[in-house]
């Protein structure tokens, strides 16, 4: 991935592999600051005044979108959403013709989700010198912004000490980009322990488990845990015959009451949703005092401000 940091400071934000720590827990601390600015608040107008985002969707989204756009204008910026479909790219314009034709408009930052694993590194490598990028979301390889409010998040609940907690990542490991920037994430915190659990077939290559334990069954991967980060099945990405049934897949891994009753008694569930119900999680979890969901999706207009703010500020 081309090099995300310069003289010190973040550039653009590509993935959150190899991003210093203390870099990483900056973003985090000014993102719980501007909490209350990103719920509704006003002070932080002035920020980015002037300045121009795109939003450069290539791939559906309802949460990632839609709070990119809220933080942007919370900042202060002027925002533009870029409807693929109705773009030149219809027409077969490339990828980096379109990035340099929106550059040439005085655009400052684009945000950026696409289907392809390489597409931002490519777009980082032709970008001017004055443009920022931001990965939100691409191919099965990074999501860094979602690894950010999942940190925010569980440090809100948790506290900041990572070493303390056992967290279970559960689910479709192998097409989640959520996963890999959890687990680029929880790593660089120093987390105590991190379980992984899914099907075999939706295992990713053993190296990207590195500093991970491999846990078969679901019950154990719960039990005692801190934390449980759930995962969609990502059907769409999938090919068939992986998973024998949904009926099957949420018997043998999904998040029941049961089964969450087997964790730490303040452990809390995670899911960076879309969710899908009897699948993965139980409604009784999803709905229950312990589901963190609906609080991760607020933390991420706090956490993309704090981006854009680094990146533009």
């Amino acid at each position: 991935m081309t090099d995300q940091l310069r003289d010190g400071r973040l550039h653009h934000l590509l993935t959150l592999e190899g991003l210093p720590r203390p870099l990483l827990e900056r973003l985090l601390e000014r993102a719980d600051a501007l909490r209350p600015d990103a719920l509704h608040g006003r002070a932080a107008r002035g920020m980015l005044a002037g300045r121009t985002v795109v939003n450069l969707f290539f791939e559906p989204s309802t949460r990632t979108r839609t709070s990119f756009e809220l933080a942007a204008r919370r900042l202060g910026a002027d925002v533009v959403n870029f409807d693929a479909g109705l773009s030149s790219t219809r027409k077969g314009e490339t990828l980096g013709d379109t990035l340099r034709t929106l550059e040439a408009m005085g655009v400052d930052a684009f945000v950026v989700r696409h289907a392809a694993d390489s597409a931002l590194a490519e777009l980082a490598a032709q970008a001017a010198g004055r443009t920022r990028l931001v990965n939100a979301g691409a191919g099965k390889r990074d999501h860094p912004t979602q690894g950010l409010l999942d940190m925010l998040t569980l440090r809100q609940c948790k506290g900041t000490d990572f070493s303390r907690l056992r967290v279970a990542i559960v689910g479709d490991i192998r097409h989640s980009r959520v996963a890999r920037s959890d687990l680029h994430a929880l790593r660089t915190l120093g987390t105590g322990e991190i379980r992984v659990c899914a099907p075999r077939a939706l295992l990713p290559e053993p190296a990207e488990l590195a500093g991970c334990e491999r846990v078969e069954r679901v019950d154990d991967a719960v039990a005692g845990v801190d934390a449980v980060m759930l995962l969609r099945l990502q059907r769409e990405r999938m090919e068939d015959g992986l998973v024998p049934s949904l009926d099957a897949y949420f018997r043998d891994y999904g998040l029941t009451p049961e089964r969450l009753a087997l964790a730490a008694p303040d452990a809390v569930v995670l899911h960076p949703g879309p969710m899908n119900r009897g699948v993965e999680i139980a409604d009784a979890v999803a709905d229950g005092p312990q589901s963190l969901v609906l609080q991760q999706v607020s933390n991420g207009v706090a956490v993309r401000m704090a981006v854009l703010e680094a990146l533009l500020g």
